[in-house]
C-alpha cells in the first residue's frame, strides 16, 4: 500500500454542531497530511452527482437535499493507506454499529445525521476529488518533520 488521497467531507450536522477541530485533530493525530480543506455550501448538482450512485434508491433526495442544507467541509487527506485507514477512524455508517473511538461512534446521532463522509476507495476518491476540487486547489507540500519520520 503506497501514499494514495482520500475525499472526506464534514456534513452539515457536524460543522453545525461545531466538530471540525475534533475530526481535523483525529486525522492529523493518525499522522495523515491535509492537502486540500475549504467550506462550501454544495448546489444540488453537485449533491446529486456526488450521491449518483444512490439515484434509484428511495433515500437519494434526502441524502442530496441534507447535503445541501447548510456548510460542508470538504477535505482531501493523503497518507499511506489513508483509504482504508480513514474508513476505520470514521466508523460504520449507522452509528449505532460504529465502535467506540471512532468518528460516528463517539460523535454521530443517527444514520440521517452522521457528521462525515469518507472515500469507500480509490477510484471513488479520485471521482469525489475531481468533483469537489479543482487541482488548483489541491496543495502538494513536504512536512517539515518528514526527516524525523525517515530516520526513525
Amino acid at each position: 500500500m503506497g501514499i494514495e488521497r482520500t475525499f472526506v467531507a464534514i456534513k452539515p450536522d457536524g460543522v453545525q454542531r461545531g466538530l471540525i477541530g475534533e475530526i481535523l485533530s483525529r486525522f492529523e493525530r493518525k499522522g495523515f497530511k491535509l492537502v486540500a480543506l475549504k467550506q462550501v455550501t454544495p448546489s444540488r448538482e453537485l449533491a446529486e452527482k456526488h450521491y449518483g450512485v444512490h439515484r434509484e434508491r428511495p433515500f437519494f433526495s434526502g441524502l442530496v437535499d441534507f447535503i445541501t442544507s447548510g456548510p460542508v467541509v470538504a477535505m482531501v487527506w493523503e497518507g499511506e493507506g489513508v483509504i482504508s485507514s480513514a474508513r476505520k477512524l470514521i466508523g460504520a455508517t449507522k452509528p449505532l454499529e460504529s465502535e467506540p473511538g471512532t468518528i460516528r461512534g463517539d460523535l454521530a446521532v443517527n444514520i440521517g445525521r452522521n457528521v462525515i463522509h469518507g472515500s469507500d476507495g480509490a477510484e471513488t476518491a479520485k471521482f469525489e476529488i475531481s468533483l469537489w476540487f479543482d487541482s488548483s486547489e489541491i496543495n502538494d507540500w513536504i512536512p517539515a518533520d518528514l526527516v524525523w519520520r525517515v530516520e526513525s
